[in-house]
């Protein structure tokens, strides 16, 4: 095991903050000011733009209850492999909520895990060495003896990864009291308006969104869309114009191997032995666009990564409920008003669907996170009578 930053044994025995203590806020304010600056990994500048004090402080206004609150104590992070700042946002969340922190970051070597882990390094080294207890940082392949250490010391355990990760950590048991937050897999859809999008002025910036929704992490992220619903008048004028816009974007930015290819025209075939599909086009292989007259659960499973996309015309939004089962995480949308979106889970109330998001806007992390408030889940409340 490598101990990146800090001592996992002084985090066990940290007291616990308030929620949003003002050393924690000005911790990462002076974090935000170092890794705005990256300009080599946007996640890590984004990631640095979202904890400087004016974003925190917005989130603090949103909580009435912070007086009666406090920390839980110790949270034992663990990682996605595949995603190189998600652990920097869970540490984030943690800290905030008011607690000590060991975080086993990715077991891949990303180049963003290094440059916010030693920027962390310089400011507890200076003005914010009060903070030296409350941040770990802990490196380490798959081990049942390290996962049964964190896990019996820790007062929360946060799993991110999906449902073997979590399978594989529940086999650690935790303290009596523990409690447990975990982020098991999920996938998402994007909505497009045809009407809104052929109004649109601006449809190389749409390109631009959806891109970052969905090749910028390889679709291998949570929130990435796999299926393309389109609703509106004018849905056989519009696709053919986005997607061209797309494409364009994907051959001058999105490196796709051989193997990506053929991993594309296999996942294609084993939708088409299970569901009525078919290729909507013979363009590049650079965004494979599968029609289907049906979407489910079972088609929204054979999804693939790469720039794989399955599509569906639909008349209304209760259309797309059979694919809102628990696994639906976000719902990205492009020309629909966020009131029809709201009345539509006022009717319908599907069991999934935890976010609605702009197109664009997939990736951006919130402190309400697949339903869970994390600043209430990792801290405690004191009732006064």
């Amino acid at each position: 095991m490598q101990q990146l930053m800090g001592n996992w044994e002084d985090a066990v025995n940290a007291p616990p903050l308030a929620p949003f203590d003002d050393g924690v806020i000005d911790f990462f304010n002076d974090l935000s000011k170092q890794l705005t600056k990256v300009r080599e990994y946007s996640e890590v500048a984004t990631f640095g733009f979202w904890c400087r004090k004016a974003s925190l402080l917005k989130e603090k206004a949103k909580y009435d209850d912070l007086g009666q609150r406090a920390g839980k104590g110790t949270v034992f992070h663990s990682a996605p492999s595949n995603v190189p700042v998600n652990f920097a946002f869970s540490f984030a969340a943690g800290l905030l909520a008011g607690n000590a922190n060991i975080v086993r970051v990715p077991g891949r070597d990303f180049e963003q895990v290094g440059i916010i882990i030693d920027a962390a390094k310089k400011l507890v080294s200076g003005g914010h060495a009060k903070l030296s207890p409350y941040i770990c940082f802990v490196k380490y392949p798959p081990d049942k003896a390290l996962h049964d250490r964190f896990s019996s010391v820790c007062d929360v355990r946060v799993v991110w990864g999906g449902d073997g990760t979590i399978a594989e950590l529940r086999r650690s048991p935790l303290k009596p009291r523990a409690t447990e937050l975990t982020f098991a897999d999920r996938h998402s859809i994007a909505v497009i308006d045809a009407g809104g999008y052929l109004k649109a002025s601006d449809k190389q910036r749409i390109a631009q969104d959806f891109y970052n929704d969905t090749y910028f992490s390889d679709q291998n992220a949570c929130t990435a869309p796999r299926i393309v619903f389109w609703l509106g008048n004018g849905r056989e004028e519009a696709k053919p114009i986005f997607w061209e816009s797309v494409r364009a974007l994907a051959r001058e930015r999105y490196d796709l191997a051989p193997v990506q290819a053929v991993g594309k025209l296999a996942a294609f075939y084993r939708a088409a032995a299970s569901y009525p599909v078919e290729l909507a086009d013979r363009g590049d292989c650079f965004a494979t666009r599968v029609r289907t007259e049906s979407a489910d659960e079972g088609l929204m499973r054979l999804g693939y990564n790469s720039g794989f996309f399955f599509e569906r015309d639909i008349e209304a939004l209760e259309d797309i409920m059979p694919v809102c089962g628990e696994r639906l995480q976000t719902l990205v949308y492009y020309g629909l008003a966020k009131e029809e979106i709201s009345a539509f889970f006022a009717r319908c109330r599907p069991k999934g669907v935890d976010r609605a998001v702009p197109m664009g806007k997939s990736m951006d992390f919130s402190l309400v996170w697949d339903g869970h408030d994390l600043i209430r889940q990792l801290s405690r409340k004191a009732v006064l009578l």
